[in-house]
């Protein structure tokens, strides 16, 4: 970007500072750019009357995105410049909320290598604070400073000298904040050289001195790279008199308001509200945005984290387009006016896809770009005054300070024909969609509003070196599973190499002795007939719609109840397909991007320790909502109950909440579902080709360690076969259809009586005297439970409710290829039962065991 199209760009008629410059007598003087840089307005803020207000910061003025992002970018490469190749790349660079938080990432792009943080408003829970400072002039005063990396801010790495640290601020205006912050920082982290960076140096030279002062106290070298310098010269008296100017302004705004209003009850004059206007429609548009990419620099972002968004930003720019209206070459059809618009610290993010749109779209349209803020400042409509037009709305990211007002300026009356308005997830709140929120005001204003909302990032704090050396990381496909990276990380580990199927008939007659447990072996792949895989493909397009909406039931009751970003943590691997639709749905409806695990339990042995260790360690234990896809007759339920409660017990993390929450509850046995329902669930029909090519999990002391992830393989080699993909990729494609549906069952479900009934126990305990089988162990309840004994286990034979129906067409092809009778039976709370063969010896068919005739 060259300094004179930008020139270009800021340059006005008139100085947007005339009028609080000749109403309080406030002068602005400094090299010929300043003006063209800087305007005034006035503030309703005790500590300062007037507010230089930037027209490159992209904060309060609507500008090119392309010029907002070049003024930060060349600061960056001024400081390179400065620093040396070298040092620039050991750089940290630290930008300030909430102004400066796209400046100072614009800056550390102009580094290249440097990684960047900005200090934060919003409390995050779980992220421990590595320092904070106070901005003594602000409306809000407190700095937090969260990263995802405790060690960020050391830099240089172990036995390294301290890099230099960058601090960015659109302003000096006396440095004291920089010097806050200098002084917090040096004392956890000394280093040699600090490099402070604004767009403009408004200091005067007492405050100059100080800073001064200060290095050499401290003795550190500190350079300072400004775009422009001046000073500020303000009369005596000015902070009373520029209250007095403020409360007048508003008393005569609020009076011409109640004239109007009187005029037009009188039937004298025709005014039109807001409301009234022609409102524009609004539309969420899906960004893709590119996952593990942090959404700012609020726990950090890393040039990987760079290369990742450059990488992906065209493609996000050509659905904003796609949406706004654009052919299929990305041209608008006309020229257009658009706007895309910021959410206070989340400015860099959509400062990039504002640049990216420019890109796309080219010079039919005029892009502009800008944020909300935080900072109250009295509008005033006037070409000489810097604040022309104010929005007013609620805070809708529910701060941690409390619900308040928050500001779009210079939106409204500027004639955009679209606004694209980019929150992160934590903002896409009900408060957002209010009728006085952000959108409703902006509809009035324009003729199309967009939302684009951006995953809140959910930090993994990086472990200490002794926790490292314990707790292994987890699997990610596509070296483990054939799921993407950012689907599910498993807590398990590899034993793809090791041999541990057993002809089925073997592992029953070792199981059903005691001479082994199911978990310490595993069952030999079933690799369904062309017919039985036709039959799957049939039940999952019949049934997509049926899932999706239990899928998003049981989603947003979890969010409801357990939100605002829970941690999705499957019991491997049934579980885990669900995990993953729930992820989706909570990306695809509310832009969150909610981490996803899959770890061990096993019935009579207890869930994997190392994995609830591992969670604790990165994760807020309260937070995990543990995932499973149905209950049978609740065992896994009672068995977590049991294993939490032990684990607690023996000195491990507390927290943890036991209750899992379900796609399907036939059984009664939990309060959080998505139906209660028998059906059939497509991915309950075949083994690891539906589970992202992931064997049931294996727990053999010779294998796993007490500091070990419990097992699991990979079978790659059934890629061919793989249809995970396919099934998630179905369902979630009705998850738009069965929206509204969703949404009142959702708030059904959370009215109501969701104890658990334990219906489904009862039956189990009355089938296994019954039948004469006298082991709970053996009767596997539910569509979901009988296909496992049909495909993993020796099933002596099938109970099917009567009148079923095509739920149980599966069922019934299995029995038939496998030779196992199937039972019309009347009063079962289940769709249909299987029964495993009691006291199973090979050749023996009869429940006790013998062979006889005619079982």
């Amino acid at each position: 970007m060259s300094e004179r199209a930008t020139r270009e760009e800021t340059v006005n008629v008139v100085w947007s500072g005339n009028w609080v410059a000749e109403r309080l007598g406030v002068a602005l003087e400094g090299d010929g750019e300043l003006q063209e840089l800087l305007g005034l307005a006035l503030r309703r803020n005790p500590k300062r009357a007037h507010l230089l207000v930037s027209n490159v910061l992209g904060k309060h003025v609507p500008q090119r995105p392309s010029v907002v992002y070049g003024a930060g970018y060349g600061l960056g490469e001024r400081v390179r410049e400065l620093l040396g190749e070298q040092e620039a790349r050991r750089a940290v660079v630290l930008g300030y909320a909430e102004t400066a938080t796209g400046l100072g990432h614009a800056v550390a792009d102009g580094l290249r290598d440097a990684p960047y943080l900005h200090s934060t408003r919003r409390p995050v829970a779980g992220v421990r604070q590595a320092g904070g400072f106070e901005e003594s002039h602000s409306h809000a005063t407190s700095h937090l400073l969260l990263p995802e990396d405790g060690e960020l801010l050391a830099g240089g790495g172990p036995g390294a000298d301290a890099s230099a640290l960058v601090l960015v601020d659109d302003e000096f205006s006396t440095g004291n904040t920089v010097l806050n912050t200098v002084r917090a920082l040096h004392a956890l982290h000394p280093r040699e050289r600090y490099v402070i960076v604004a767009l403009v140096d408004m200091r005067s030279a007492g405050d100059r001195d100080r800073l001064t002062a200060f290095a050499a106290e401290i003795g550190a070298r500190v350079d300072l790279v400004t775009r422009s310098t001046g000073t500020v010269t303000l009369p005596d008296g000015v902070l009373e008199r520029g209250q007095a100017l403020v409360a007048a302004q508003e008393a005569e705004q609020a009076e011409r308001v109640r004239q109007d209003e009187r005029a037009e009850q009188a039937g004298q004059a025709e005014r039109v509200h807001e409301a009234d206007h022609h409102a524009a429609p609004i539309t969420r548009v899906d960004l893709d945005w590119p996952a593990g990419v942090p959404d700012g620099g609020r726990h950090g972002f890393t040039p990987a984290h760079r290369a990742a968004l450059e990488a992906a930003l065209p493609a996000m720019a050509d659905r904003i387009a796609a949406a706004l209206g654009g052919d299929e070459a990305g041209r608008l059809q006309g020229p257009r006016r658009v706007l895309v618009l910021g959410f206070e610290e989340l400015m860099y993010a959509p400062l990039r896809l504002g640049t990216a749109l420019e890109a796309a779209l080219g010079p039919d349209a005029e892009i502009r770009y800008s944020t909300t803020t935080r900072s109250p400042v009295l509008a005033v409509d006037d070409p000489g005054y810097a604040i022309r037009t104010r929005l007013v709305f609620p805070a809708h990211d529910d701060p941690a300070d409390g619900p308040g007002d928050r500001y779009a300026y210079n939106v409204a009356g500027a004639g955009f024909d679209a606004v694209v308005a980019v929150v992160d997830s934590t903002a896409d709140t009900p408060e957002l969609h209010a009728p006085e929120g952000l959108l409703a005001r902006l509809a009035p204003h324009t003729g199309q509003v967009l939302l684009a909302v951006v995953p809140s990032y959910t930090p993994t704090p990086v472990p200490h070196a002794q926790e490292s050396a314990v707790l292994p990381e987890p699997l990610r496909g596509p070296d483990f599973s054939s799921y993407a990276p950012e689907d599910v990380g498993w807590l398990l580990q590899d034993l793809s190499d090791t041999e541990l199927e057993a002809p089925t008939e073997e592992r029953e007659e070792a199981i059903q002795s005691g001479g082994a447990h199911y978990a310490e072996s595993l069952p030999v792949e079933y690799q369904p007939s062309a017919e039985y895989q036709a039959l799957f493909t049939a039940a999952l397009e019949t049934s997509a719609a049926r899932i999706a909406r239990a899928v998003g039931t049981v989603t947003e009751t979890v969010l409801a109840e357990r939100g605002p970003r829970p941690v999705l943590v499957s019991l491997a691997r049934a579980g885990t397909p669900v995990g993953v639709l729930m992820r989706r749905w909570a990306r695809h409806r509310h832009g969150l991007d909610l981490p996803h695990y899959a770890i061990s339990i096993v019935r009579g042995r207890g869930i994997d320790a190392t994995a609830l260790r591992w969670l604790a360690a990165h994760h807020d234990p309260a937070d995990v909502v543990f995932v499973d896809g149905w209950t049978g007759k609740g065992a896994i339920t009672r068995e977590l109950a049991a294993a939490i409660t032990e684990f607690e017990a023996s000195g491990g993390p507390a927290g943890f909440d036991p209750e899992i929450s379900v796609l399907a509850d036939p059984g009664g046995c939990v309060r959080t579902y998505g139906t209660r329902e028998d059906f059939l669930i497509p991915s309950a029909c075949l083994n690891s080709t539906v589970s992202g090519l992931i064997s049931r999990t294996v727990l053999r002391a010779d294998l796993v360690g007490p500091d070990d992830f419990h097992g699991g393989k990979f079978y790659r080699e059934l890629a061919e076969s793989d249809v995970s993909g396919l099934f998630l990729d179905t369902v979630a494609a009705r998850f738009d259809e069965v929206a509204g549906q969703v949404e009142d069952e959702a708030k059904e479900l959370l009215a109501a009586d969701r104890a658990p009934t334990w219906e489904g126990w009862a039956a189990v305990e009355r089938i296994s005297e019954e039948y004469g089988i006298h082991d709970v162990n053996l009767v596997k309840p539910g569509v979901g439970e009988t296909t496992r004994v049909l495909l993993r286990r020796v099933p002596w034979k099938i109970l099917a409710k009567r009148g079923a129906g095509a739920d149980l067409t599966h069922i019934r092809l299995l029995a038939e290829q496998r030779g196992v009778p199937v039972e019309e039976v009347d009063d079962l709370p289940y769709s249909c039962v299987g029964l495993i063969h009691p006291r199973f010896t090979r050749g023996a068919t009869g429940a006790d065991g013998k062979a006889v005739q005619g079982a």
